[in-house]
């Protein structure tokens, strides 16, 4: 379960940032929403949220959040293979500030795993990683003990008795690549592994405008498979009218393939490496429906058989990218991360799946979702605490600033929806003068920007 993530000096956060899943003091105006969505962590008084909505205009930095912590799971996750010596890591400091240019990017993140709290975190640049550390609390303590820190000049730290080849392992990490990497990978270490099993078993991401969570999906359907009844009664249930989803898998002879296409030894022989054992296969997904009579009563002995990406809507095919991700988080307890949820989604249906996290009795394992989105009818004192509610604003300088709701004073039972749109929070894009497109050119002097009621300090008081 996530505690927090903080980023700084990365694409378009300057200062350092933090989206925390703490749960306020706050009390919600429908009580029984504190029940729902609140749970207390394995330490036995950490009080943590199930889901956070954010909120901003676009480019206001909503998907960069998404983007940092991605970028830090490829790094733990990946970066040992994919990086050579030499090789530029793919980070992107804040590039509209002269000070920031040439500074490390920031992260950090505070998670539970097998009731253990770690904080995890590396400072990087293109060439380099300047600083990385790992604490831990264990279950049952209350002060955190720093295991290791690595710093650009000085030689790393490593708690006594926990990391048997830590010495080894420093030596041959590379500039550019992660000491928690290399002890989980190349040297077994159990304390590094869990931290890495957290990023690649517990952390996961989805889209709302790219489904590469498809495959995923896929996998799930196969007979068998643990999650195949949760994925298809959720499909089932969000009124897509289909009845059943089946998925065929061909396997296709690669030597034929590439022989046809004269394709050369070299890039065969990189193709054969990449398939692996699996090979190349050819997968299609059908959408079973029912077939009706005149008087729109199903015949039982008859069903039609669609093509999902040829006959389904965009929805159906995104919900069919979703639908094991989310099922997979409600069953194993997983954290979720989600750009642009609501893309091509009916504003019902993505409320029901928030719902589904936001609820103890579909949510027992205490999965969590961390979601960007417009969706001004999720915001809702009903459905999200303040806390749970957060806005990405551009400052003057471009900068991305992260606020929660919970900071601001605001009712209870205030209208969150009307009073965003109206600029009470910031998070809106100001728009200008669009006259000139039709007037022509010299209209232009009289153009102006449609600004907040408040500005973002003010309502913040």
């Amino acid at each position: 379960m996530l505690i927090e993530f903080s980023v700084g000096n990365y694409r378009s956060f300057k200062n350092v940032v933090t989206l925390s899943m703490v749960a306020t003091n706050i009390k919600s105006y429908d009580e029984d929403l504190d029940q729902r969505t609140v749970f207390i962590a394995p330490d036995g008084k950490t009080r943590l949220l199930t889901s956070a909505a954010i909120y901003g205009a676009n480019a206001s930095g909503k998907s960069n959040l998404i983007k940092a912590f991605a970028f830090v799971r490829t790094m733990v996750l990946h970066s040992l293979q994919q990086l050579a010596d030499g090789d530029e890591i793919d980070v992107e400091p804040f590039r509209l500030a002269v000070s920031t240019r040439e500074k490390p990017s920031i992260f950090e993140v505070i998670f539970v795993y097998n009731t253990t709290t770690y904080r995890y975190g590396f400072e990087a640049t293109s060439e380099r990683i300047v600083h990385e550390w790992l604490y831990h609390t264990p279950h049952g303590k209350s002060r955190e003990a720093c295991l290791f820190e690595r710093t650009e000049h000085e030689p790393v730290y490593l708690a006594r008795g926990v990391f048997r080849e830590g010495r080894r392992a420093y030596n041959s990490t590379r500039d550019n690549v992660l000491f928690l990497s290399v002890l989980a990978q190349n040297y077994n270490d159990q304390t590094a592994l869990a931290v890495t099993r957290w990023f690649r078993e517990t952390a996961k991401l989805v889209s709302g405008l790219h489904d590469f969570s498809r495959p995923f999906s896929i996998e799930c359907l196969e007979d068998g498979h643990e999650l195949r009844e949760g994925v298809l009664h959720l499909m089932s249930q969000l009124d897509l009218a289909v009845v059943d989803i089946q998925v065929k898998t061909e396997a296709i002879d690669f030597e034929e393939m590439s022989a046809k296409m004269k394709m050369p030894e070299d890039l065969k022989s990189v193709l054969r490496h990449s398939l692996g054992s699996d090979g190349l296969k050819s997968v299609e997904v059908h959408t079973i429906h029912h077939v009706y009579d005149d008087e729109g009563t199903p015949i039982p002995t008859e069903t039609e058989v669609f093509d999902l990406d040829e006959h389904e809507s965009d929805g159906t095919q995104k919900l069919f990218a979703l639908a094991a991700p989310i099922v997979a988080a409600l069953q194993r307890g997983l954290v979720l991360f989600a750009d642009e949820f609501d893309s091509r989604l009916h504003p019902l249906v993505a409320r029901e799946l928030i719902q589904l996290f936001n609820n103890s009795r579909t949510n027992p394992n205490h999965a969590q979702l961390i979601f960007t989105t417009h969706d001004t009818n999720l915001l809702d004192n009903e459905l999200l605490r303040r806390d749970q509610i957060w806005f990405t604003e551009k400052l003057n300088n471009e900068a991305t600033e992260l606020v929660s709701l919970a900071t601001y004073k605001v009712r209870n039972d205030e209208a969150y929806a009307r009073r965003y749109l109206q600029g009470r929070y910031g998070g809106i894009p100001y728009i200008g003068n669009l006259m000139p497109i039709f007037e022509g050119a010299d209209s232009y002097k009289g153009a102006h920007s449609v600004e907040p009621e408040v500005t973002l300090a003010e309502a913040q008081q």
